[in-house]
């Protein structure tokens, strides 16, 4: 490929995703404000080279906003980005591309970040989700243990970390001792670490996106257990359009991250 078809390709693929925002309401208006790009290949493909497997457009590969090349540690994630690609209708939508967007931030961001991205995860098990209990209605508390107490009871037997839980929202302490026990199953590997990291955000929990990471916790469950208080609420007050839109969004960014987990085992 010539020089400058491949520094089109950089620019193109600079320009739709670099910087992309993770909440849909921010990508609606960022594309309702910027031109479409219309899909300018045939054909997506994969091809094992640099260690990995490359994303090839038409035979020509990918890069990320950053400029590095778009290699994936195993042939499975990178055939899952492809058909990710190949199903791309007429215009190129990065909000509809989550699995593309993290392979992104990845190798953009979690390689050279490792340390930083591990300590962000470990801080979440200071105040995670699972620790703040409603003290009222029966219902709501009875729900919130269904889904929590198996898990606060899984870190204490898998991982050998015994969190203190509170009712309300006022601070509890957790100790030093419990929160590196949990810090310990942090993976080093960046993909899994990316993967764990974008689970832990989406859902409030670094417990539940270590319960996944374990396969303690299927992608569906892990998301219905961060949800209990919403649903709850919407089961009193109505469904909330707006609030459903934006968790579908955010639900295919989870899905984006199981895939990363499910195909990055021993790599």
């Amino acid at each position: 490929m010539g020089f400058h078809k491949r520094l089109e390709m950089r620019d193109i693929f600079h320009d739709i995703f670099a910087g992309e925002p993770t909440d849909p309401i921010e990508a609606a208006r960022r594309h309702a404000r910027a031109p479409a790009r219309r899909r300018f290949y045939e054909r997506a493909s994969v091809e094992e080279r640099n260690g990995g497997f490359a994303l090839l457009l038409d035979g020509r590969p990918v890069r990320t906003p950053a400029g590095q090349g778009l290699v994936l540690p195993s042939k499975a994630l990178a055939e899952a980005v492809a058909a990710e690609w190949q199903a791309v209708p007429e215009f190129l939508d990065p909000a509809r591309m989550p699995l593309t967007r993290l392979t992104n931030s990845i190798l953009d961001g979690v390689v050279a970040a490792a340390g930083p991205v591990r300590a962000e995860i470990a801080k979440y098990l200071t105040s995670d989700l699972l620790f703040y209990r409603a003290d009222a209605p029966d219902a709501l508390v009875q729900c919130q243990a269904r889904h929590w107490d198996p898990l606060i009871a899984w870190a204490r037997e898998e991982l050998g970390a015994c969190f203190v839980l509170a009712e309300g929202v006022a601070p509890v302490h957790q100790s030093e001792h419990a929160v590196s026990a949990a810090a310990a199953a942090i993976p080093h590997d960046p993909w899994r670490l990316g993967a764990l990291h974008s689970i832990t955000t989406l859902t409030g929990s670094a417990l539940l996106a270590l319960a996944v990471a374990g396969k303690r916790l299927s992608a569906a469950e892990a998301w219905a257990a961060a949800h209990v208080d919403e649903d709850w609420n919407m089961e009193q007050w109505g469904r909330d359009a707006l609030a459903l839109e934006r968790r579908d969004f955010r639900y295919a960014e989870m899905g984006a991250a199981a895939t990363v987990l499910r195909h990055c085992d021993g790599t």
